[in-house]
């Protein structure tokens, strides 16, 4: 029967200090630590490492999350995708009904070490989180939208992104029900967000995250508090009208007419909030607006997006054009979409404006993560701290158990465009603490891959900063026996790598799919140790609380997310690889020992 080691989430980064102030304890789903803002044990000062917060402090937090761990911990399924999954079952040609499929099994991947037989008779678990990805809570009325780009590529535009508040929320009801980790039992210890929170950089859309992950009664509506104004009641054959009776482009291949669906969706709904501490991780599309451009300073834009004026229709040749523009990047700071929408000024309607669509800074983004009102399950800031509101930064190390500490990165590129990097000082700063933290294994967070990290353009604001790649991000990590994984996202894709280093030196990276595309999921990690000079990460899916099923006539926020999967399945010209093969979803990941 597989074991639970003592862990704790303390402030403190280096293990002897950890273990001398307060002993070993144990900590239990839904209890976190209140950090303090300016902890600097919390920051991400550049050119810092990590530095112990006080033995007094540490002693005081540590008593707040005893609780006493489960004699026999089991094993189990239900609830993840080992059990079931959505699969298409029936359904006119076009649009596919949902329901229960068959589970997707565990995977063994040894290519880093072989394993050991006996090992699930001895392993000891280390920890185990939730990583969620790629949310996009998308305000789908705000004026910045490029819906329009779907006439020359046909999934420019999702049919389900009304409902992203409501998915999200189904998500947050499935973390809570789940009663431990699913191969050793072990309590779940945190959530860790890995990027795209929002869509679009606005303060709606932050807001929106904000209360579906620490809880709150949330309208996913702007502009005009009486009605939805978006393109999915333009009239327009583009975009599928649900309320109508149009035989739109979306109609034509099976798309349902669903009466009361817009009003349903601005609806008001309520989310519990996570009952475990959560962490945030900055994406491309929560720092740009778009998820593009570095365009801080053009007032044009900005005024653009609290405005009255929404582009809903452009021709083929001008979507591609600013679909090639945003690809290779021609326009990072956004110039060829600033005079786009200029030059299409007369084809523009009229809408609500609203002041809360406006862009965020990465000050906002922190302040707002730093608001008491959100603090929900905590820790305060999850993860971020005045400390980086005073550096600038957006990355962190922060402990996850006794002897594993977590580092989030910000690999965004502020100088524009949807692929990443990081700064020489980031870089430099990682290498510092997983040198000084040589007695605790590490876990990386981030938004981006390895392989979408191409994009070393000069941050404007340090341009003199050499930017860096996927390719030393790997270098660096794998530089260290230490590192275990590097968890991420951004791809929407499940794919697992495997990191070959010198000796011991190895590695696992995990990218998980995102929460708006389908197959919609999320992953639980363990962490273990198999007494037997090996380690073992096991990865384990899940989908929302919403069942798989769907009822046209159910609006509730139940009904909503079981729509929201299943439009996700039939959205025209989706991806039908996201779920990655079986070496990318349920696994056995094993290392050897460093």
């Amino acid at each position: 029967m597989p074991r639970i080691r003592s862990v704790a989430t303390v402030p403190a980064l280096d293990r002897r200090t950890l273990l001398a102030a307060a002993g070993a304890v144990s900590l239990s789903a839904g209890i976190g630590l209140a950090l303090r803002p300016e902890a600097p044990a919390h920051a991400a000062t550049p050119g810092q490492a990590p530095v112990a917060d006080s033995v007094a402090h540490a002693t005081e937090q540590s008593a707040a999350v005893t609780r006493k761990t489960p004699a026999e911990l089991a094993p189990y399924t239900r609830g993840t995708t080992l059990s079931n999954v959505a699969a298409p079952r029936f359904g006119i040609p076009g649009y596919r009904r949902l329901g229960n499929g068959a589970g997707w099994k565990r995977v063994v991947r040894d290519e880093l070490a072989a394993g050991k037989t006996g090992r699930e008779d001895r392993r000891t678990a280390l920890a185990a989180f939730v990583q969620l990805t790629d949310l996009h809570l998308t305000d789908v009325q705000h004026p910045m939208r490029v819906e329009y780009l779907r006439s020359g590529k046909r999934n420019a535009w999702r049919p389900q992104e009304a409902l992203t508040v409501a998915g999200a929320v189904s998500l947050v009801e499935r973390v809570n029900s789940l009663h431990g980790a699913p191969v050793t039992g072990s309590p779940l210890h945190f959530v860790m967000t890995t990027g795209d929170n929002t869509d679009n950089n606005s303060k709606t859309e932050l807001d929106w995250f904000l209360k579906v992950m620490s809880g709150g009664r949330i309208t996913p509506n702007s502009g005009d508090p009486r009605h939805y104004e978006g393109v999915q009641a333009s009239g327009l054959k583009t975009y599928w009208q649900p309320d109508a009776t149009l035989r739109d482009a979306d109609k034509q291949v099976g798309f349902p007419h669903i009466k009361g669906f817009l009003e349903a969706a601005i609806r008001e709904l309520r989310s519990p909030g996570l009952s475990l501490p959560w962490y945030s991780t900055v994406g491309n599309h929560d720092a740009l607006p778009l998820g593009v451009y570095g365009s801080r300073g053009d007032s044009y834009l900005t005024e653009f997006a609290v405005g009255g004026k929404k582009l809903m229709s452009l021709g083929a040749a001008e979507s591609n054009a600013l679909l090639a523009s945003i690809k290779y990047a021609r326009s990072p700071k956004g110039a060829e979409f600033h005079d786009l929408l200029k030059a299409h000024t007369r084809q523009m309607r009229s809408v609500t404006p609203d002041e809360r669509r406006a862009p965020f800074t990465p000050a906002e983004y922190l302040k707002a993560h730093l608001d008491p009102a959100h603090t929900g399950p905590g820790p305060i800031g999850h993860g971020y701290s005045s400390a980086n509101l005073s550096a600038g930064t957006q990355y962190y190390t922060f402990r996850i158990a006794e002897d594993v500490i977590g580092v989030s990165l910000d690999t965004t590129d502020p100088g524009g465009h949807f692929e990443g990097s990081i700064g020489t000082a980031q870089l430099r700063w990682l290498e510092k603490t997983l040198s000084e933290n040589k007695d605790s294994y590490v876990v990386v967070f981030s938004h981006h891959t390895s392989k979408t990290m191409r994009n070393t353009q000069a941050d404007p604001a340090h341009a003199a900063e050499k930017r860096h790649g996927g390719d030393e991000v790997v270098a660096l990590l794998a530089g260290f026996s230490n590192t275990l994984a590097w968890v991420n996202g951004h791809t929407h894709e499940n794919e697992i790598i495997p990191h070959a280093g010198t000796g011991n030196n190895s590695f696992w990276e995990i990218s998980t799919a995102s929460h708006v595309d389908f197959p919609q999921l999320a992953r639980v990690v363990e962490l273990v140790d198999n007494k037997d000079g090996t380690l073992s990460l096991f990865t384990t899916l899940i989908e929302s609380a919403a069942p798989h099923a769907t009822d046209f006539s159910d609006l509730t926020q139940t009904g909503l997310a079981a729509l929201y999967r299943e439009l996700s399945y039939n959205a025209p010209g989706s991806r039908t690889d996201l779920a990655g093969t079986s070496r990318d979803r349920n696994t056995e990941l094993i290392l050897k020992k460093g």
